[in-house]
């Protein structure tokens, strides 16, 4: 007897769109913005272009900010970590989710890093903009600062702009070394640049001495 074939089951509204923009996602990590059409959406994802119109009446463009939208917030929320215990394993769980999401989903993250396309905007700068300052804001909240001077902040940005380069490459060289060897590396470097800001900076030197002495 020949089994039933499964039931068709139609996709809500939410799960449709999240199929859309995650094959759109994918697109976009390895082609420019420009060079993909919502005809190559529609086939990566299996349905007709009608279809992704009526999601994104807005066209390509409307798609292209609706997919670094969905990649910025699961970034942001892997952030999103209780500040009990020691500061360094709250940032090294951090970290974690952060390198998870790269491994999991490097199209994704590469999408919203991509830069230097004719269809970024104001807007899409800020979306990614907006998942540095997240970062940025998390890290001051776990090392207990309300006021960062110029220099925290300097040396807080610069290792977020470290931790993406090396997330990029990283991809690039085929996730090596293994995660846990680059998010111990990661930590090592945060360490070290705050260290280095201390001796020039009587608040980050406060930081050193009280917040990350507590993990010995």
């Amino acid at each position: 007897m020949t089994p039933a074939a499964p039931a068709y089951r139609r996709l809500s509204v939410e799960e449709r769109r999240s199929q859309l923009l995650d094959a759109a996602l994918t697109l976009f990590a390895h082609r420019l913005p420009e060079d993909v059409s919502l005809d190559d959406v529609a086939e990566a994802a299996g349905v007709s272009r009608p279809l992704v119109y009526r999601y994104f009446p807005g066209g390509k463009q409307q798609l292209y900010e609706a997919a670094l939208r969905s990649a910025a917030e699961e970034l942001r929320l892997c952030f999103d970590e209780p500040q009990d215990g020691p500061l360094l394993p709250r940032l090294a769980r951090a970290l974690d989710r952060y390198l998870g999401f790269v491994a999991r989903h490097d199209a994704g993250f590469s999408a919203l890093l991509q830069g230097g396309s004719v269809v970024e905007t104001s807007r899409t700068t800020a979306i990614v903009d907006g998942v540095r300052r997240s970062a940025a804001e998390h890290i001051y909240s776990h090392l207990g600062v309300a006021d960062p001077g110029p220099r925290l902040r300097m040396t807080v940005r610069m290792w977020i702009a470290a931790v993406e380069a090396a997330s990029l490459i990283w991809l690039d060289e085929g996730k090596e070394p293994p995660v846990e060897e680059l998010r111990d590396w990661l930590m090592e470097q945060f360490v070290a640049v705050l260290t280095v800001t201390a001796a020039r900076d009587p608040q980050t030197a406060d930081l050193v001495r009280d917040a990350l002495s507590s993990a010995d």
